[in-house]
C-alpha cells in the first residue's frame, strides 16, 4: 500500500508515520532522510542536492522530485511506502502523479491551529540532558526545573507561538490545498489528530482496511 501523510506542523505526523511503518510493514520516507541518504551514497541527484546545500540554499522542487523518484524505485519499497514531507506543494504531487507513482490513501491528520499552538509552545526542554516537558501535560516537579539533572527548563525558538503560527500559515498557504486535490481523486481519508496516540493509530489503520 503506497500512502502518504498530510497534517500541520505539530499534528503528530511523525509518531504515526512510525506506528503505521511498524504495522504495515513498510518504509517511512521523509524527504529529510531522502536528501540525507542521498548525499551519502552519492546518487546523481544528491550530488545536485550537495552542491546546493554547501551553497547555503534550498534544495529546488525539481532535484528533491528526482531524489524522491530514486528512493521509491528502491527494493525495500516494492510492497508500498508511507510518505512524510512529500508533497508539501500542488506542483510535487503532479510530479508525483508523473512518476508514474500510484498512490492508494492519503491520510489526513487533522488538528485545530489553537490545539497545536498550545501543544507545541508549552513544550520544554532541558538543554544539558535533553528531558522534555510540556508546561500542561507533562510538568516537572519543580517549575521550570528539570526533574532528571536540576538544569533550567528552556522554550526553544521553534516551539515559540509566532514561529508555530508562522508555520502554520506556511502550511495553510502551500500544503493544504493537497487536501483538495487528492479528494478529488477518492483518496483522502481524515482522522482526528486530538485523541492519543494509539487511537488515532488503530483509526487509521480502521480507515485504511474499509
Amino acid at each position: 500500500m503506497n500512502l502518504i501523510l498530510l497534517g500541520a506542523p505539530g499534528a503528530g505526523k511523525g509518531t504515526q508515520a512510525e506506528i503505521l511503518c511498524d504495522r504495515l510493514q513498510i518504509p517511512t520516507i521523509s524527504t529529510g532522510n531522502m536528501i540525507r541518504e542521498a548525499l551519502k551514497s552519492g546518487t546523481e541527484m544528491g550530488q545536485k542536492a550537495k552542491a546546493y546545500i554547501e551553497a547555503g540554499q534550498l534544495v529546488p522542487d525539481e532535484v528533491v522530485i528526482g531524489i524522491v523518484d530514486e528512493r521509491l524505485h528502491q527494493d525495500d519499497c516494492k510492497n508500498g511506502f508511507i510518505l512524510d514531507g512529500f508533497p508539501r506543494t500542488i506542483p510535487q504531487a503532479e510530479a508525483l502523479d508523473r512518476m508514474g507513482i500510484t498512490i492508494d490513501r492519503v491520510v489526513d491528520i487533522h488538528v485545530p491551529d489553537e490545539v497545536i499552538t498550545r501543544r507545541v509552545s508549552g513544550r520544554r526542554v532541558c538543554l544539558d540532558c535533553g528531558n522534555t516537558y510540556h508546561v500542561e501535560t507533562k510538568k516537572p516537579l519543580q517549575d521550570g526545573v528539570c526533574d532528571r539533572c536540576g538544569s533550567t527548563l528552556v522554550q526553544r525558538k521553534d516551539d515559540q507561538p509566532e514561529t508555530v503560527q508562522e508555520r502554520l500559515r506556511v502550511y495553510h498557504d502551500q500544503t493544504e490545498p493537497l487536501r483538495d486535490y487528492y479528494e478529488a481523486t477518492g483518496k483522502l481519508l481524515v482522522v482526528d489528530g486530538q485523541q492519543d496516540i494509539q487511537t488515532i493509530a488503530e483509526q487509521t489503520l480502521a480507515l485504511l482496511k474499509g
